[in-house]
């Protein structure tokens, strides 16, 4: 990292102002082509203000302003320079060509990212986090992906790290002076020791559900007879005809999909071709797509006008429990057993049906430190196995072998920190990054 990278770390097209970003040692390059009004080197530029000036772009100047930030107060935790031109395509290219033909040289995907992360400025979840936000769909992904960011995980995995040293230091002094009858290290206060993070350990992997959720976003299926409702419903919830309704039995032959937020968080609806034998070939293909699609749902909504003896089969050959909802309550009466009735043509229940999809689908605390991240989880899942297979060799193997799996788990969490995150693992995430972040 002994080079000086440079990048536009604004949005490419037009816009009031464009961002060129140089980190490493970039002060003897800009003082070859930002000119400050007041004629002050830029190695004698306060950190963090701003300075007027022009910039040299090659073939034309522009008027801009230029921000130093010392090292190590900086995002990098290199020296860092940013110049700040108005906002037309070819002047940020032409500033970036300019920096390039002095000396830098073109950054790769998220490597100012990587360079902060090397550098001691975050952790690697955090790295993580910053991605989530930056494409994040909804607002609960953003606030998902801020918590990551903040070090909300890596706080509370740090934590268990350190209780895991404590415990290999006892059980290595136990090993070491085995004639010392140190009550730290005894089988009893290991397996204390062990069960404490084996609990902790549970609790971070219980909220990979709820995170799976707000990342990719609650597969919602409506499902049903033909007829039903099910197309006039995802209107209603969308706000918007995606579907074409038709009293017609069998109009929807193929998957249809809209997307809406309850409470920030991206719900998927799907509604599908009326579940029903036919001899119509497209229809029927329709019907076997809707019956995979039932497999992958976080929720189904089994609607009917009436209930039949064909609805309590069908909604019994669901892959999971659905929620029974009556549909046209402007036109009859709900039946027994609905949990909910609603009615696309005047919008009666379709709030309480929100309100219901975001509790089966999220619960309660969708702001939460979830895990978000399948690599996150994966890691939790190593760790705790390693922690499992510590308690059942407690007082069965000798401690040196025991502080295998102890170990195992410590570096199992240091993947999530990146302390023990392989440079395969590294550039793939910053790889997730746009040039100049």
């Amino acid at each position: 990292m002994n080079d000086t990278i440079a990048a536009i770390a604004t949005a490419a097209g037009r816009g009031g102002v464009a961002i060129i970003r140089l980190s490493g040692d970039p002060v003897p390059i800009v003082e070859k082509m930002f000119f400050p009004k007041g004629r002050i080197p830029v190695s004698r530029f306060e950190g963090y203000r701003l300075y007027p000036g022009e910039i040299d772009c090659g073939s034309f100047s522009d008027f801009g302003l230029c921000v130093l930030f010392r090292a190590p107060k900086s995002f990098t935790g290199e020296n860092v320079v940013e110049l700040h031109c108005h906002g037309g395509v070819q002047i940020a290219r032409a500033v970036l060509k300019r920096a390039i033909a002095l000396g830098a040289r073109l950054a790769e995907r998220g490597e100012f990212t990587k360079r902060a992360f090397l550098n001691g400025k975050l952790s690697l979840s955090s790295a993580e986090g910053m991605a989530d936000m930056i494409n994040g769909e909804s607002d609960a992904e953003v606030r998902a992906g801020f918590a990551l960011y903040h070090e909300t995980l890596t706080n509370r995995v740090k934590a268990l790290q350190e209780q895991l040293t404590s415990l290999l230091a006892g059980m290595d002094c136990d090993i070491d002076y085995p004639e010392e009858d140190l009550e730290f290290a005894s089988e009893e206060a290991v397996k204390n020791a062990l069960e404490g993070i084996s609990l902790d350990l549970e609790q971070l992997i219980a909220g990979y559900g709820t995170g799976r959720k707000i990342k990719q976003g609650v597969t919602v299926v409506l499902a049903g007879r033909p007829n039903a409702g099910k197309s006039s419903l995802l209107n209603a919830l969308l706000g918007f005809d995606r579907a074409i309704v038709s009293e017609i039995p069998g109009t929807t032959r193929d998957l249809v999909d809209g997307s809406m937020e309850i409470e920030g968080v991206k719900f998927r609806l799907f509604d599908t071709a009326g579940l029903r034998k036919s001899d119509d070939a497209v229809e029927k293909i329709g019907v076997e797509r809707a019956e995979r699609l039932l497999k992958s749902a976080d929720i189904i909504l089994y609607l009917a006008e009436s209930w039949t003896e064909e609805d309590s089969r069908l909604a019994a050959a669901c892959p999971l429990k659905p929620v029974l909802v009556a549909t046209k309550s402007d036109l009859n009466p709900p039946f027994e057993g609905a949990e909910l009735s609603v009615s696309a043509k005047s919008g009666a229940g379709l709030s309480a049906l929100r309100s219901l999809l975001y509790e089966r689908g999220v619960g309660e605390g969708a702001d939460g430190a979830f895990l978000v991240e399948e690599r996150h989880y994966s890691a939790l899942l190593r760790a705790r196995a390693s922690i499992r297979s510590a308690l059942e060799n407690l007082g069965n193997v000798p401690s040196d072998l025991l502080t295998v799996d102890v170990k195992e788990c410590w570096d199992a969490l240091g993947e999530i920190t990146g302390e023990t995150a392989s440079e395969r693992v590294i550039e793939e995430i910053f790889a997730k990054f746009c040039v100049g972040k």
